[in-house]
């Protein structure tokens, strides 16, 4: 797997959303951070290309985004972003916000199956 390239003018600003997140960013990071999920570090506000997704693991090469209200009117600008990210081998998980917070069970199950299902196609592990 080819090294994630990303903007460095995008630093200060990843710095910047990490401190200003959203409720639902924050509440999913309280659950996902300090190797939580089956021991794989996940990162808040990656730079990646041209972009920033909410979290990543670059083990995994797996990006989670959080879909708010913001994002309501941009599907096709949120489809090309998310294929812009892909070229570079990273894959998606995308959450609505009220999924995050109404039932975060249910989207930490659904990670954890999907790191269960990568580790056994790839083999990797944390």
């Amino acid at each position: 797997m080819k090294k994630i390239t990303y903007n460095q003018n995008h630093i200060q600003f990843a710095r910047k959303l990490r401190k200003e997140g959203t409720l639902a960013e924050v509440l999913l990071w309280q659950q996902i951070k300090g190797r939580q999920i089956k021991g794989y570090k996940f990162t808040r506000q990656k730079p990646i290309g041209n972009y920033i997704v909410d979290f990543y693991c670059s083990r995994l090469h797996l990006a989670i985004e959080i879909d708010g209200s913001s994002h309501e009117n941009k599907l096709g600008a949120d489809q090309k972003r998310q294929k812009d990210i892909e070229k570079q081998g990273v894959k998606f998980l995308r959450f609505w916000d009220h999924d995050v917070k109404n039932n975060m069970n249910g989207v930490i199950t659904v990670i954890i199956d999907w790191v269960e299902k990568e580790e056994h196609r790839t083999g990797v592990k944390p």
